[in-house]
This record gives structure tokens, sequence and C-alpha cells, in this order.
């Protein structure tokens, strides 16, 4: 795979089995490089074929009405999603809603005739400004996160649940008014509430989490329903028992499960497997009901799979291959599953019953290779690892790559990087380290505090060395380091200190606590929760300059490549600014290449053309320095 092979990738996403199971809805999505951006239609199959069913370009999140007879979905006009609905048997797709900003998730009503969505719309200083006022315009800030990745500013902005007549006959009404933002709504099976999420805390600005509330139809009143914790996902059973993703406890990391509200109290479902049902990973959490069955996702060890949990905790595994599950719909019986393994980027599965499934879409053919995995012992810890290995017999450069998050993994998916520097000659060398998701909850944790910087460096040590004793073609004297965000921050950290490296990549990364507490989008709750110390703490400067790479900048002799996108909110652009320059002054070989309009995401969701050019640009300074 080479980096133009990006250009008209096919990938199928989010698919929604129709209430009868005898048909799915799901995405059909397109890399067109020469349009710079991702075309995107509705598609309805099944295990005999599948035809397209709207005309995109930007058409998202099928979801079918209870009686089967349409389709709602989400359509980008002028680049904002809203509302769509089509029927069933086709026909002229109708968008139903104008939302200043857009529908970021909805529902159906159990009988049909309404639909809950979280929308987003202006407050009422900035709803009649001008595009070109609001840019001039200043600023009044009171609280953060006043801006967000991918999204932009936050403070002019409210998200509510609405609901909204699937038939374009009434116009849409606001349930949860307010100055919270609320979000991800679902119906109680009775039809008479709306469950949601949304932070209620009075320092809200500063740490994340959500309660679970609810809303009357007919009152329009409130109820708190499950108090703050980590949840990402709340649904109503078929019995009207709610069920949630995340964790009560509000200190990152910690592992998301699946857990149920009886008459008041929690009860953990899931907790017992030590393994998530959420993860940066995995990407969208899920909550499906049939057959008296709870079915999520379940991370373990590289893998992303299927679990169906019984009501007394129970669990069968439904998909537990060496595969990455991305997306997944079940009804009377019927499972479709978008699967993702190592050399697939995706294939939509059908299955009825306890039969084999059927392939229902594809992704592009690709020119691939298969990566080796193995395990490795770290201090006692299992780690594991993969290796890429371009075709021939001599030895290779070898690139490790560490992942972001820290609290994600690599694994058994489809990763477009691991292919290109394969293709263009180099030995790729992958693993999850301690603070890693995947591994339960004491592997999640052990980088926290004293952990940060050193657990994780004596796995990555680790894993490298058993990857180079393993397969002689790896080259140890032309050896690259690389990595993105949390990835970022490891690979600098490294380099401070282990001059081995001939070539170094730090992107988009943390490199300074510090000032990463202050300008981040998420400054204000994960610097306590990886290093312990918070803004006024006496420590926090000393605690936070000890654990940031900056301080190591001057020690670096590795030739290292800065990337960095403009509108990255999670690790601001300032901190590959700082970086550079230190690495300036220290005398490093050393470049900048920063891409305009792009957020942390552009690697993975930036624009196509953004996409080519940083393969490019990694791939000329590695060929520079390793071939």
């Amino acid at each position: 795979m080479n980096p133009e092979d990006l250009n008209g990738l096919t990938t199928p996403l989010t698919p929604a089995v129709h209430p009868s199971g005898d048909r799915v809805a799901y995405v059909q999505s397109i890399i067109e490089t020469g349009e710079d951006r991702y075309h995107r239609t509705i598609w309805v199959g099944d295990a005999d074929e599948s035809v397209q069913f709207t005309a995109g370009p930007g058409d998202t999140s099928p979801k079918w009405s209870p009686d089967g007879a349409h389709l709602a979905f989400l359509r980008a006009v002028d680049d904002i999603p809203q509302l769509a609905v089509i029927p069933a048997d086709g026909g002229e797709a109708e968008v139903i809603t104008e939302f200043d900003l857009g529908v970021e998730s909805f529902e159906w009503s159990p009988d049909g005739s309404t639909l809950a969505a979280s929308a987003t719309i202006y407050v009422e200083e900035w709803s009649e400004v001008s595009d070109d006022e609001r840019a001039r315009k200043p600023r009044r800030l009171t609280e953060v996160p006043y801006r967000f990745d991918d999204t932009g500013w936050l403070h002019d902005r409210k998200s509510h649940i609405w609901l909204v007549d699937p038939f374009g006959s009434d116009e849409p009404s606001c349930l949860t008014p307010g100055d919270r933002d609320e979000t991800l709504p679902v119906w109680h099976p009775d039809g008479a509430s709306v469950a949601y999420l949304t932070n209620l805390r009075e320092d809200r600005s500063l740490d994340f989490g959500a309660s679970v509330m609810s809303v009357d139809i007919e009152s329009g009143t409130s109820t708190e329903l499950v108090p703050h914790g980590e949840w990402v996902l709340a649904r109503f059973s078929p019995d009207g028992k709610l069920h949630l993703v995340g964790d009560p406890e509000t200190e990152w990391p910690a592992l998301a499960t699946l857990w149920r509200l009886d008459d008041g109290r929690l009860t953990p479902l899931t907790s017992h497997l030590d393994r998530s049902s959420a993860s940066l990973a995995i990407g969208s959490p899920y909550i499906e009901f049939d057959g008296g069955l709870a079915y999520v996702m379940h991370e373990d060890a590289g893998t992303g799979g299927v679990v169906a949990v019984h009501a007394d905790g129970t669990v069968d595994h439904v998909i537990s291959g060496p595969e990455v599950v991305s997306d997944f719909s079940i009804a009377r019986g019927v499972m479709a599953y978008v699967s993702k393994t190592t050399t697939d980027p995706g294939t939509l599965f059908f299955v009825a019953g306890d039969g084999d499934g059927e392939a229902v879409a594809h992704s592009s053919e690709l020119d691939v290779i298969e990566p080796h995995h193995f395990t490795t012992i770290s201090e006692g810890f299992e780690v594991d690892v993969w290796v890429y290995l371009p075709p021939g017999e001599g030895q290779v450069p070898v690139l490790l790559n560490i992942h972001g998050g820290p609290a994600s993994q690599y694994g058994f998916g489809f990763l477009d990087e691991f292919q290109v520097y394969a293709a263009a000659g180099y030995g790729v060398v992958a693993c999850n380290p301690r603070g890693s998701s995947g591994r339960g909850d004491t592997f999640l944790k052990a980088v926290v505090r004293d952990g940060w910087g050193v657990v994780d460096v004596a796995d990555v040590n680790a894993a490298l060395g058993a990857a180079l004793e393993r397969n002689p073609r790896l080259d140890p004297e032309r050896m690259g380091i690389m990595g993105g965000s949390y990835g970022g921050f490891l690979t600098s950290w490294i380099i401070g200190t282990d001059h081995r490296w001939r070539s170094a990549i730090v992107e988009r990364g943390l490199l300074s606590f510090n000032s990463f507490a202050g300008t981040s989008d998420i400054g204000g709750s994960f610097p306590r929760y990886y290093s312990g110390a918070d803004h006024g703490d006496p420590e926090a400067e000393r605690i936070w300059s000890e654990k940031s790479p900056l301080t190591r900048a001057g020690d670096t002799t590795t030739p290292t490549l800065v990337l960095h996108a403009e509108n990255d909110f999670r690790c601001p652009i300032e901190q590959a600014e700082r970086y550079f320059m230190a690495l300036l002054k220290a005398g490093v070989e050393t470049e900048f290449v920063r891409f305009p309009g792009e957020g942390h995401e552009m690697s993975r969701s930036g624009k196509p053309s953004h996409r080519v050019e940083r393969f490019h640009a990694i791939l000329d300074w590695h060929e520079r320095h390793l071939v």
C-alpha cells in the first residue's frame, strides 16, 4: 500500500439491522482525494446483494423506525449534519431539521411517531451574528473547555435534547433548555420519557464525566437516574432496565464496563472480566438488546469483539477472533457487524442465528502485508507485539511505532500507517506497553504517577529487543522511532536520553505538561489523572516539568521531524512550537511541518490531501536518515 492508495479506499460503517431481520442498512465511505472529501452514502443489503439507498455525499448514522417503514439518518447540509428521513421502500429523502450546528445523535420513539435528537444551537448572544462578525467579535469566557478538538468553540453554543417530528409537520421542540449540555438521548420503552447524559457538577468545566438524567415528555421535568461518573452511553432494555457503559468513579484511566440500574442501585455486569467495552481503540460504544441479552463490545489484548451478557452477568463470547469489530447491530437474532483485520480495512458481515457470517460489503482490495504477532514479558507483564516485514530477504531499517492514549491499543485491526511504511521497505514494530487498554485495570493504570515515562519505556524497549531477536532482518543499526499524541510524548521522552536512534518523528505530542495544563481542551483533568499533580498544588510545576519531554530536548541528538496540526486543541500546537525551538537551540537536525485547518485526529480523519501529504513527509524524513 502506498499513500496514493488512500484515494478510492472504500469501507463499510455503522450497520443497522432492519426490525424484521431480513436486511441491513449501512454507510459506504469512499475517500476521494481529488474532491478532498469522504464520500458517504447509505446502502441496504442482505447476504445476496446490496443497493445504494441514498445519494450522499455526506449521509451517515442510519436508523430504522420501529415498524421498519422509514429510515432516519444524518445528512450533511453545507457540512452541518441534519436529520433526514426516507421511506424504507425508497424514494426521496427529506431533510427535516435546520439546527444551527447540526445533530449529534438521535433515536426513534418506541411508537415511531417522534425522534429524540441531541442538537446544537448558538446561545442567544451569538445566534444572529454573521460568520464575519463571529470571526471578529471578542469572546468572553467564563469556563473551560471553551473549545474542543474537532468541534471548535464551545462557549457560544449549547447542545440540548429536542423532539423532532420525523415527517416535518411540526417544528422541533426543546426538551432540556438551560445552560447545560445534554447528549445521547434514549427512549424509555413506554415512550413517556427520554434519558440522556449531562454534567451537573458546578465545577463541570474542570472535570469530565456525566450523570444520567431522565426527562418526562409531558411535564418536561428532569430527574437524575445515575449520579456522576465516567459514563459514556446509556440505553434501556425492552423491560425498562437502564443499562450503562462506563464507570461510577471519575478518575481516569478506568475500564468502561456494563452496568445495570436495579431499583436505584448499580449492578456491575462485566466488571469481573477486567476488560473494557469502550475505548479509544474500538471506537463508539454500543449497547444492543436481543433475545433477553445485552450485547456490548469487548476489548482484549489487541482484539475487539462482541459479548452477549446475561442478566446474572455471565457472558457468551459472540465474536472473539483476531480482529477488531468497529460497529455492530442486532435484531431478531440477526447480527450485522463490521470486522477489521490487519490486512482488511473492513468487511460487513450478516449473521443469522448460529450460522456463519455472510459478507454483505467489502472494503477496497489492497496489496497488504500480514504481520507477525507475539508476546514478550517485561518486568512480569505480558506485552503484545506486532512486526510487519516487507517482502524480500535482506535486512531492513526499523520503525518503532508508539500509539496515543495512552489508554488505547494497537492490535489485530487494519492500520494504513503500518502498511504504507512496510511497503516503503521498513520493518514496522508496534506494541502495547503498560498504560495501554486491553490488558485489564492494573495494566491500564500502571503509568499513572510514578509509572509515567518509566514502565512504558521498559515495555517498549523489551518489545523492541524481542522483535530484533526474533527477526534478524530488522537492522539494529538503522532504527527510527515515532508516535503521535501520547506516542509523541514517549518518542520525545525516549530520544532525550537514548541516542541509538537515527531518525525520530514526534507528532501532535504532549511535550510540556506545564503549558498543556492551561491550553489543552482536557488540561483541567488529564494532567491530574496521570501525574497526580493539579492546578494550585505547590509542587505541580516541578512535577509537570519532570514528566515533560521539553526538559530533555537539550540532550537530544536524534534527527527529529516535528509534525502538528494548527487547530489541534487536544495537544495545542504551542507544544510543538516550544519543542521545535528547543531542538534548534540544542543543535539537533530538525524540521517542523504544520498542517493548517486540522485537529488532533488529522492522521485518521483529516482532509485526504493532508493525509497523503503527511505520509510523504514521514517517508521522506525516514528515507533521509535510515535508507
